[in-house]
Parts: C-alpha cells; structure tokens; sequence
C-alpha cells in the first residue's frame, strides 16, 4: 500500500475520529511514534485557535476526535473543516474508523469498559446511536478504515503503511552483558546464556581482565563451543530483528549473560554488536556488570 502522500503546505492536519472501539486511540499511538504531535479529544471550539498562522516550519498534527469530545456535533465539525481547508497553509485530511457493531461489541465485553453513548442502555442500542451519530462524517472522511477484522497490530501496520515514510521505522536496539550470579535482566526480550563457554575466571593472568581485553576475547574464541554457537545467534539475530521491525516494535534488547558479567558476555556482545553494525544496524551495547568487583563467591562453576 502507498502511503499518503507529503503535503506540500507547511502544516499537515490529520483529524482522526470513528466508533468508539474502532482503534482511534492506536492510530494516535502509532502517529506519535512516527513524528506526529498528537492530541486527543480536543475540544472542537479550540481548533481554531490551536491551528495559527504556520511559522514556515515543516509539522504534522494529528488530532483525535470522538462522540465524547466537547462541542462534537458532526454538521458543525464539518464545516469547520471545510472552513480550515482554504487555508493554504494547512493540508487538512480526515481519517473515519469503522468497525462492525458485533465486534464493537466484543471489544467493549472484553475490555468491560463503558461505552460512552451507552451509559443509560443496552450497549448494542449505544454503538447503534454513535454509528447514526457519525455517520455524516464517514461519508465525508477521504480515508475510512474497517478495522472489523483487524488486531491491533494489523491496525498499527496498516496506519505506518498510510502515514510513515516509504522506509521502515528505525528500531532501536540494545545489545547488553550481564551477570548472572546478579540477577536476570528484567526487559530483555532475548537472552542468551554463554557459560557453556571455557570460563577466563579461572585462567591465570585473566581473572582481573574484561572481556574487552584481546587476551580474554582470544581465550574465548579458542573454545570450540564458540563460532558455531556465535555464528547460529547471529543468524537467528538477523532472521528476527527485521520481524520484530515489521510488527511495529520500537525496542528490541538482546542480553549475553555469563556468571559474572565480566569476561564471557562481555566478549560476546562487544562481537555480536559489531556483527550487527555490519549487517545495517545501530545497536547501543552497555555492560552492566562490567564494573562490578571479580569476587571469587559469585564464580560457582568449575573448569
């Protein structure tokens, strides 16, 4: 799918509404993480004021509107658009999300949230009323999008496929050692446990170094348990980041872990981040034990 196309005026204006349950609050999302300011349920009497005179600078607005935004009556709404979209300035576009009653429905079942149009009656008579209430809006809307059949992340796919640049988001990635004699590091999405590794600990002339230090890195690369095992890691990394990327996930923290946090991981991460560099990526690496003291207690293995 194209995506919309750059407006050449110096302010985009995205005005999102739809059925409660539609995704609005997604799409939002989805926009903030592709560099739109977003705002949600602006009052309708302030948009005017919101949208002064353009200062020449390039922006993107994306604004979120509802049955339970104040002044929101579809007629007036409408022509306050109309009225905003002779500015020359201004690139106005209106983004309607539908969705049929019966999964409406569900969702607000599921999610045992209170529909705002059925506060006083049967949830089904409520989405019945928004769907009569908007719909001069869906008529009126240049994009309509049934998000019926849609997860969540089907929706956010479809939103970066509309509105984000022809390239894929940038993802950040963490590439982290760490010590498992001090903990498992809690946010890592993948973890990777590198003691089947012969251990510098117990190597004389190695325990006070780092995995950063060429002897260290050549022990480690002597141990026949290593290029295979880096080289499948590596391969799997790259089979899954750009999955990860495709499913809209912003952050990907990759974790080596060894017993102290100080030789073995370390080694391995600082070579796995390279190998990642190479391939196209901009992975950050921190070492969160690396500073601690060697202290024999907290090495428990044995050679």
């Amino acid at each position: 799918m194209e995506s919309v196309p750059t407006s050449a005026a110096s302010q985009s204006v995205l005005l999102v509404t739809g059925l409660s349950g539609a995704g609005k609050s997604t799409a939002l999302d989805v926009l903030e993480d592709l560099g739109w300011e977003t705002i949600d349920n602006f009052p309708v009497r302030l948009l005017k004021r919101l949208l002064v005179q353009s200062d020449g600078q390039q922006s993107r607005l994306a604004i979120g509107f509802d049955s339970r935004t104040r002044g929101f009556v579809p007629g007036k709404m409408i022509d306050l658009v109309k009225d905003l979209a002779t500015r020359q300035d201004i690139e106005v576009t209106f983004m309607f999300l539908d969705c049929a009653g019966g999964e409406v429905e569900r969702r607000y079942n599921e999610t045992r949230r209170r529909h705002p149009m059925a506060l006083d009656r049967p949830l089904r008579e409520g989405i019945s009323a928004e769907r009569e209430l908007l719909e001069p809006l869906r008529r009126w809307a240049d994009i309509v999008v049934d998000t019926s059949d849609m997860s969540a992340n089907d929706l956010q796919g479809h939103v970066r496929d509309l509105f984000g640049e022809s390239s894929s988001p940038a993802l950040s990635l963490t590439i982290s050692s760490f010590g498992f004699a001090r903990g498992m590091p809690p946010l890592a999405d993948l973890v990777f446990d590198m003691r089947f590794l012969d251990n510098p600990h117990w190597v004389d002339g190695l325990r006070e170094l780092t995995g950063q230090d060429a002897p260290v890195g050549e022990h480690i690369t002597r141990d026949p348990g290593f290029a295979p095992s880096f080289s499948k890691i590596h391969d799997l990394l790259l089979a899954l980041l750009p999955l990860y990327q495709a499913q809209g996930k912003s952050y990907v923290h990759v974790a080596f872990g060894c017993t102290g946090g100080r030789h073995r991981s370390v080694f391995t991460a600082e070579r796995m981040a390279q190998g990642l560099r190479e391939a196209g990526f901009s992975p950050t690496v921190r070492h969160r034990n690396l500073g601690s003291r060697a202290a024999d207690e907290l090495e428990r293995e044995r050679r």
